[in-house]
């Protein structure tokens, strides 16, 4: 959520953030709606003044034995008057609820223009990608062979978008959770456990709902829904709180399942595990102090490229541009690993700076010191990491001419000791 001030201050700053996102909406119209809403509150704080200084009228003539009969049928219709101004507050106010909602955060002066990912510069690479056959097989027709992909099952037991692991998948799976979580809490992240059903108005805290509700699995008769990702629950953990300002940064990480409809994206992708509905995510959330949230920021994609490197898997960073940037995001860093087989790049990760845009819509302030004024923190977030395209790209990239793949020297231990995935 965007500061009102913000908007009323600057509203072409507002209207031209907005407009690079590629979103179509009227500020005038919140503009309007809250000068009246401004307006309504000066003329009822005067009626209520008048009908202070009334009843003092009232109580003094009746005390001389005078008439007040005109004086209190102003008082009546004063308060006549309030009662119908705050019917038309309250609805004032619900509508630039509403409307704020659906307001995306705009993007940072950093942010490179742009309306789509062919905008997106590279800043960043890292690995060489190795010899392969000239026909690299993809993901899928090895994850096969070896029997650990078994995508007939998924769909079998839930449909297109699902996918079952067997055998070493089941173990690789694993074993990559648990070194990334390892490797994030040597970084510095408290680990944590969350939900994986949240409130809406969690969802609606990260910015989900209500821009992304088609794509979200949502439980009607109680009002949860499946997390879309690790974010949401480890964010809304300080939903409402008033942080200490010298415990910031505050920096955890945790597991989930991760569940997306993609109603937008339906009938893209659908073979392997480029693109399934459930997939395992390890996220990094932080809560900073504003002026550091941009240094923090590089803290973060650090921090989720170490993960890559201890994998031994070649990537390059991208700078989202505005026009490709998230709803929340004022700023966002997409790390890619090639696969091979698939003949292209995959996003493994995203790394944000949502400025106070959540902080605001969650209510998540901090004081740098006591007695200080309450002020809005900074919130960041990256996937360290996405598991189904890290697989994807290890199967991809470490297959070799006999059919097995190499276990990058990393998992290993996690793996038991196997060095290769074999039928």
């Amino acid at each position: 959520m965007l500061d009102r001030k913000l908007i009323r201050k600057d509203p072409e700053k507002v209207k031209k953030g907005v407009a690079a996102k590629g979103v179509d909406f009227d500020i005038d119209e919140l503009l309007e709606l809250d000068t009246r809403m401004r307006d309504l509150i000066q003329e009822t704080e005067k009626l209520k003044q008048r009908r202070n200084s009334v009843s003092k009228e009232i109580s003094s003539l009746k005390k001389q034995g005078g008439n007040a009969e005109a004086l209190m049928l102003e008082m009546k219709n004063n308060s006549s008057k309030i009662k119908v101004i705050d019917v038309e507050l309250k609805d004032i106010e619900e509508k630039i609820g509403e409307l704020e909602l659906g307001i995306p955060n705009i993007p940072h002066v950093s942010t490179p223009p742009g309306t789509c990912p062919d905008d997106n510069p590279e800043v960043r690479r890292w690995g060489e990608i190795p010899d392969l056959p000239e026909k690299p097989l993809v993901h899928e027709e090895i994850g096969e062979k070896l029997g650990i992909l078994d995508m007939a099952a998924g769909a079998l037991i839930s449909g297109r978008g699902f996918v079952v692991l067997r055998g070493d998948g089941a173990r690789l799976s694993r074993a990559l959770v648990s070194l990334m979580l390892d490797i994030h809490r040597q970084q510095g992240y408290e680990e944590l456990a969350v939900p994986y059903l949240v409130s809406r108005d969690s969802m609606i805290g990260t910015g989900q709902l209500p821009k992304m509700a088609e794509d979200m699995y949502h439980c009607e008769k109680d009002d949860l829904f499946l997390v879309p990702t690790a974010e949401v629950p480890v964010t809304n953990i300080y939903r409402d709180a008033m942080i200490d300002g010298s415990s910031l940064p505050i920096a955890v990480t945790a597991y989930s399942p991760c569940f997306r409809r993609e109603a937008g994206s339906y009938g893209q992708e659908t073979k392997g595990m480029i693109r399934v509905h459930q997939f395992d995510k390890v996220e990094m959330v932080k809560w900073t102090l504003p002026e550091n949230s941009y240094k923090e920021l590089e803290v973060l994609l650090d921090d989720a490229c170490a993960v890559l490197e201890a994998l031994e898997l070649p990537y390059r960073v991208i700078e989202l541009c505005s026009g490709d940037l998230s709803f929340a995001a004022a700023k966002c860093y997409d790390i890619e690993t090639w696969a091979p087989g698939s003949d292209r790049w995959l996003e493994v990760s995203s790394c944000s700076n949502f400025e106070d845009f959540q902080a605001r819509r969650a209510r998540i302030r901090f004081k740098r010191e006591k007695g200080a004024k309450p002020e809005f923190v900074h919130t960041l977030n990256g996937s360290g990491l996405a598991l189904p395209r890290i697989i994807v790209t290890i199967l991809e990239l470490n297959q070799t001419p006999t059919g097995k793949v190499r276990i990058p020297k990393a998992l290993v231990p996690y793996m038991g000791g196997q060095e290769y995935i074999e039928a």
